[in-house]
């Protein structure tokens, strides 16, 4: 391929996508005029783009790709279970090999009591299945009032109706969408590092566990189905919840009858350290647990709902009448399920959740260096799973007016040095890969600096940051 046919080629591609593929989160003014970098390969811990240009994957796809690109038997076992039989409806009374072995293994990774699946095509139909099922599960005990649900401000749960009607971080409310009002409910996030000043942790804890149980009493706990909480919120800002929250906020669920439902769409599979975060990490068995993303880790997509023997027994009870009418077409799609089969083997044989205990909590402590920066308020996440808060001033934690793009500004010159970061509003979240090394924790962190002090120097250029 000679060098002018590649950049045409490129530039062939790069118009089409910018005339016919809307992406998910799109702002129309900018995609307009500068359209998308687009990827074309990828290996280990690195992507490169259609002009060969190589980045280090700062955020592993989108939190997912956990082991690595590249993976030739994860390919091989999606290629010989698509010879064998690359579908067959999973409706009623029909399965598949891969959807009930994995099943089987979910079941036996997943804390306490949750030995039944229900599959999807990703977290947002996963957390919509569970809001399903949770009002099904009400229903059939014979609480049908229990239909409210309590989730946190700034949570994302998923890009569905449902899902994103729980979750409400403040840049996804747009006016233009219209959102479920009657039965969801919203409580402060467990964001520490906003917390009121002089509060200390333990009492900014024990406030947001009086905020929840004042909620649910507000409400009527006769009224309330479930709480959905992820262990870390993810997009929301990388918020990891302060001592004693967790196990709290799961007590009060038991005093007044309330499901919990952990939301592992990101923390599942070892990005923290652990297959799931929620007993392992917080000590806690929640009623359902959601997940997908590092599930496959990126290579087909799915989603699982993990849920109760509690509630299968009771929405299983006999009753010639009763049956659950949801589903998707793709629900344990079998080249998923052996794609997810093959990763969590990975997974267990090189012990990756090992290695992101021992390497994450290194690129989480380099990553703290990053303070000193004048525009770092703060640094925080857990291992893999990190992000960096940019301010306008340290002293009283005021963000930068949104037209300054802070976020944006700061990874375009990641990118222009090597390396894709996620920016969100004010934020740099950081979840690569889980097979990174330390030499490339150090060198995403050296990028991310260097980028931040380019960002800087041109703020103070602008008259944007008074130097």
């Amino acid at each position: 391929m000679t060098q002018n046919y590649a950049q045409n080629y490129a530039s062939e591609v790069w118009e089409k996508d910018r005339a016919h593929f809307m992406h998910p989160w799109t702002h129309f003014d900018s995609f307009k005029e500068k359209g998308s970098l687009v990827i074309d390969s990828s290996q280990g811990a690195y992507v490169s783009d259609i002009e060969g240009k190589s980045y280090l994957d700062g955020i592993g796809g989108l939190w997912c790709v956990n082991v690595g690109y590249g993976r030739q038997e994860i390919a091989e076992a999606m290629a010989e279970q698509a010879t064998r039989m690359a579908f067959y409806n999973p409706f009623g009374d029909t399965t598949n090999v891969p959807a009930s072995e994995l099943a089987a293994k979910l079941a036996e990774l997943a804390p306490g009591s949750l030995n039944h699946v229900f599959y999807s095509c990703g977290g947002s139909t996963a957390n919509d299945t569970a809001f399903r099922l949770i009002t099904f599960y009400h229903r059939c005990r014979g609480k049908p009032e229990k239909r409210h649900f309590i989730a946190r401000r700034e949570a994302y749960h998923g890009s569905t109706y449902a899902a994103m009607s729980l979750g409400a971080k403040k840049m996804d409310r747009v006016e233009w969408f219209e959102f479920i009002t009657d039965n969801i409910h919203h409580i402060s996030e467990p964001n520490t590092y906003r917390r009121p000043d002089g509060m200390s942790e333990s009492d900014f804890k024990d406030a947001l566990l009086k905020e929840f149980e004042d909620k649910i009493l507000e409400i009527g706990a006769d009224n309330v189905a479930a709480f959905f909480a992820e262990p870390i919120m993810g997009a929301g800002g990388v918020l990891v919840p302060p001592d004693g929250y967790m196990t709290g906020m799961r007590a009060l669920c038991d005093k007044y009858d309330v499901l919990f439902v952990a939301d592992e769409v990101v923390t599942g599979f070892g990005r923290v350290g652990h297959m799931f975060a929620s007993k392992d990490m917080f000590g806690i068995e929640p009623d359902i647990i959601t997940c997908a993303k590092g599930l496959t880790s990126g290579y087909q997509p799915l989603g699982a709902t993990i849920f109760s023997d509690e509630i299968w027994d009771t929405i299983s009870a006999p009753n010639p009448d009763r049956y659950f009418p949801h589903g998707f077409t793709y629900s344990g799609h079998p080249v998923a399920c052996a794609a997810a089969l093959k990763n969590i083997e990975i997974i267990e044989r090189e012990d990756i959740c090992g290695h992101v205990r021992e390497v994450g909590a290194y690129f989480r402590d380099k990553l703290d260096n990053l303070r000193d920066l004048d525009i770092v308020g703060d640094v925080r996440g857990s291992h893999f799973m990190a992000c960096v808060e940019f301010v306008g001033n340290k002293q009283t934690k005021e963000l930068f007016e949104s037209h300054v793009d802070i976020s944006k500004r700061v990874s375009s010159e990641a990118e222009e040095l090597g390396l894709i970061v996620r920016p969100v509003a004010h934020l740099n979240v950081l979840s690569p890969p889980l097979i990174v090394t330390k030499a490339q924790c150090d060198e995403m962190i050296d990028i991310l600096r260097r980028s931040i002090v380019a960002a800087t120097d041109k703020l103070k250029s602008e008259g944007l940051l008074i130097a």
